[in-house]
Parts: C-alpha cells; sequence; structure tokens
C-alpha cells in the first residue's frame, strides 16, 4: 500500500485519482493548493506526491521547489499544457514524471507503481513475525529472544522457519525430515527429536509455543 498525497484545484481529478487509487489499496491525503500541498509534504512522509501545475497560491512547479528542499519524495506532474519547455522545466527542478490533462486514471496508477518502484527498488518491507518477545526476521534470517539475538545452527534455522510456516498446524516427524532435511536425508526420528531439544533450549522461556504431539510429531502453537 502506498501512501499518495493528490494536490489540484479541481475536485473532481481529485476524486477521480483518490477513487482508482483506494481501489488499489492505497491510502489518499488531498490538498487544494500549492500551499498546502508543500506544508503536508514537510509534515508526513509520502510515497509520491502528484502536484497540478496550475494551482492557487502556489503552483505546482513552485510547490515541487519547495518539497525539494527537505524532501526526495517522489513526484508525478499534471497539466492541461503538454509543451516541450513545461515538461523539460518539470524535470529539470526534480519531477520524476510529468502527465497531460485528460488523462486515464489508470495511466497515472501505473506511473505512480513505475515510480515507486524506481526510486524505492528495496523498499519491500521485511517479513518479520512476532509471538511475545521472539522476533523472526526471514527477510535477514534472524531471530532474537527478548531484544537479544538467539545463536542458532543453520539447520535450527530452518526447522523454526518451517514450524512457523505452518503454525498451528501438526507436522509429523516424517514430513519435518522431507520438508528441512530433504527426500534423500538418510535419518530417523532422532535427528528430529535432537534438533528441536536443542531449538528449544535456545528459545529459552518461548520453548512453550514448541509442542509435542505424542507419537506423531511437533507443532508451533501460538
Amino acid at each position: 500500500m502506498y501512501k499518495i498525497l493528490v494536490a489540484d484545484d479541481e475536485k473532481n481529478i481529485r476524486e477521480v485519482i483518490r477513487e482508482y487509487a483506494e481501489f488499489e489499496g492505497h491510502e489518499v491525503k488531498e490538498a487544494v493548493d500549492g500551499m498546502q500541498a508543500v506544508e503536508m509534504a514537510k509534515a508526513e512522509d509520502f510515497d509520491i506526491i502528484i502536484l497540478d501545475v496550475m494551482m492557487p497560491k502556489l503552483d505546482g512547479f513552485s510547490a515541487c521547489k519547495e518539497i525539494r528542499k527537505t524532501k526526495n519524495t517522489p513526484v508525478l506532474m499534471l497539466s492541461a499544457r503538454g509543451e516541450e519547455y513545461d515538461k523539460l522545466f518539470g524535470f529539470e527542478i526534480g519531477a520524476d514524471d510529468y502527465v497531460v490533462k485528460p488523462f486515464s486514471p489508470k495511466e497515472v496508477l501505473a506511473r505512480v507503481n513505475v515510480i515507486i518502484k524506481r526510486n524505492h527498488p528495496a523498499a519491500s518491507p521485511a517479513e518479520i513475525v512476532k509471538f511475545e518477545g521472539l522476533e523472526i526476521n526471514f527477510t535477514a534470517r534472524s531471530v532474537t529472544i527478548d531484544g537479544e539475538k538467539a545463536n542458532l545452527t543453520p539447520k535450527e534455522y530452518d526447522l523454526l522457519f518451517y514450524l512457523v510456516r505452518n503454525k498451528n498446524i501438526a507436522l509429523t516427524r516424517d514430513k519435518l525430515l522431507s520438508e528441512v532435511w530433504g527426500y534423500d536425508f538418510f535419518g530417523d526420528d532422532r535427528t528430529i527429536d535432537t534438533h528441536i531439544k536443542m531449538l528449544r533450549n535456545n528459545l529459552g522461556e518461548y520453548r512453550k509455543f514448541i509442542v509435542t504431539l505424542r507419537g506423531m510429531g511437533y507443532k508451533f502453537e501460538v
């Protein structure tokens, strides 16, 4: 979900962009003139700002220059004028793209997606889950216990991650062997039991989440 600021003195323009953006799951805030857009951009962080060129109090070009003094938020300019000079000037002052009115809302949203991905290629959030004081970061492949980094073996990480991704699901020892160790692993139930024991020791009080299913296997229960 992106947080978008739309600044345009035409209410119908703001509403149509909001409608399409919210349909895609984005959060939209509106400004009715350039001055309000600058104030909002300074007070909040947005993923992208859409600025109309012709606005009262402060035009879009001037608003873009003011925003650029404190923020590097991507800016998409809207204008009824499609002259090459206007477009080049917009790019010179820091605009990321320029769309000429009348426009298709779908095109605007498509450009918004491209701009944000181009400016934030690594902006996707880390995959993190937390159970009380136990925090598991799948992306960084790390585990912290009450703020302290746990020292797990590679296989203990694999085992814990698999249990967590399948939380509240009963997993047989054979299933754990095949999924965590691989189908070609020649081991027995003791392999699982030994690693579960070591994992529990490393998790301290949060060992409680790993539940033994007598005669069957284990599950991560929350």
